[in-house]
């Protein structure tokens, strides 16, 4: 069951609010004798979380389907990056990870209760299923908490960003569980950065379109560093932009503050040539362009100092200089421990 995106909590409405949770979507099955963790497109996660699977066999009742997602909890909040180095291919180094690092899973739906589906039962109901399937269970098992107040929610969304989270979301009370549409509601910040266009990705169709800008940001010691990406246009737009951005291919790796990127040496990396493993074979070489232009862009979530989602374009702003555009526009997120969210003191009814 996937969720639509808004920017406001919905004033009407007999919702129940949760916390956004930033990992992998994960549903696990129960059976008799074993377990099997799947991801949301149908790949099993088994094997890249070892210790998971071994807890939640341990842990989970025979016959139940559990949907969550899958987290790594530190000290500093969810670590989203952490959790992107399990999918590696060797197992040795999984394990090592697991030791090291071991992930955690939220529960937030039931899809089954003793070897019998529930999706069809009102979201009201299957959440008091899920409370009487995971409380008191313990770690590296947690429920998510709830509430139908929207005073808290809001605070949800004010506060629970400290920790690494990702916004709220909105269940129907009497929705049943609907796989692959958008039924619920997914509820997020969106704020503005005014960003240096350093670079571009071709489209996927060819060199006649433009994919991606790569966007940057200068931090306190004056580097240009990489911030994410904007890929928000029309492909008439990205025909557009290829004429447009033309001139400032001239002479742009000269003195490119990427420029090293561009190189051979470059793989590998995050930089935005490298290749990563989300990336699955996908071409990510990158065109650089002179640092003349800037654009605003709307995001929601950082991770780290990077955008953890893809930016939406908003506007060219011929009105800034590029070494205007730094870190410190943005706004300061106040830490928050993540302790608390699994606490009374985040709890509301």
């Amino acid at each position: 069951m996937l969720a639509k995106l808004t920017e406001e909590i919905p004033e009407s409405g007999d919702l129940l609010f949760e916390p956004k949770w930033d990992g992998f979507r994960a549903i696990v099955y129960r059976g008799a004798s074993d377990l099997f963790i799947q991801s949301r497109d149908s790949r099993p996660f088994d094997r890249y979380f070892p210790e998971l699977h071994d807890e939640l066999l341990e842990l989970l009742p025979e016959g139940c389907v559990v949907d969550g997602e899958i987290v790594i909890m530190t000290p500093w909040g969810l670590e989203f990056d952490a959790l992107q180095l399990r999918l590696h291919p060797a197992a040795s180094r999984v394990a090592k990870l697991a030791k090291e690092i071991p992930a955690s899973f939220v529960g937030f739906d039931v899809l089954a209760v003793g070897g019998e589906s529930v999706m069809d039962r009102p979201q009201g109901e299957r959440r008091e299923q899920l409370e009487r399937l995971l409380t008191d269970l313990g770690p590296p098992l947690y429920l998510t908490p709830v509430t139908r107040d929207r005073d808290v929610a809001a605070r949800w969304l004010e506060e629970f960003e400290g920790a690494g989270l990702d916004g709220v979301i909105a269940k129907g009370a009497d929705q049943p569980y609907v796989p692959g549409k958008r039924v619920m509601l997914k509820i997020k910040h969106a704020r503005t950065a005014d960003c240096v266009v350093a670079g571009f990705r071709w489209h996927k169709s060819g060199r006649d379109a433009v994919g991606s800008l790569l966007l940057g940001l200068y931090d306190d010691q004056g580097v240009l560093q990489h911030l994410g990406v904007t890929s928000s246009f029309t492909m008439a737009k990205r025909r557009e932009l290829v004429a447009e951005l033309a001139p400032l291919r001239v002479d742009a790796l000269k003195d490119h503050p990427w420029g090293e990127w561009a190189q051979p040496e470059g793989a590998g990396t995050r930089m935005p040539g490298g290749q990563s493993r989300w990336s699955a074979g996908k071409d990510l070489s990158w065109e650089p362009l002179r640092i003349e232009r800037v654009c605003e862009v709307k995001y929601d979530h950082m991770q780290g100092d990077r955008f953890r989602h893809a930016a939406t374009f908003l506007r060219w702003r011929p009105d800034k200089r590029p070494e205007d555009c730094r870190y410190d526009q943005l706004e300061v997120v106040t830490h928050y421990d993540l302790e608390k969210i699994f606490s009374s003191e985040s709890s509301g009814s």
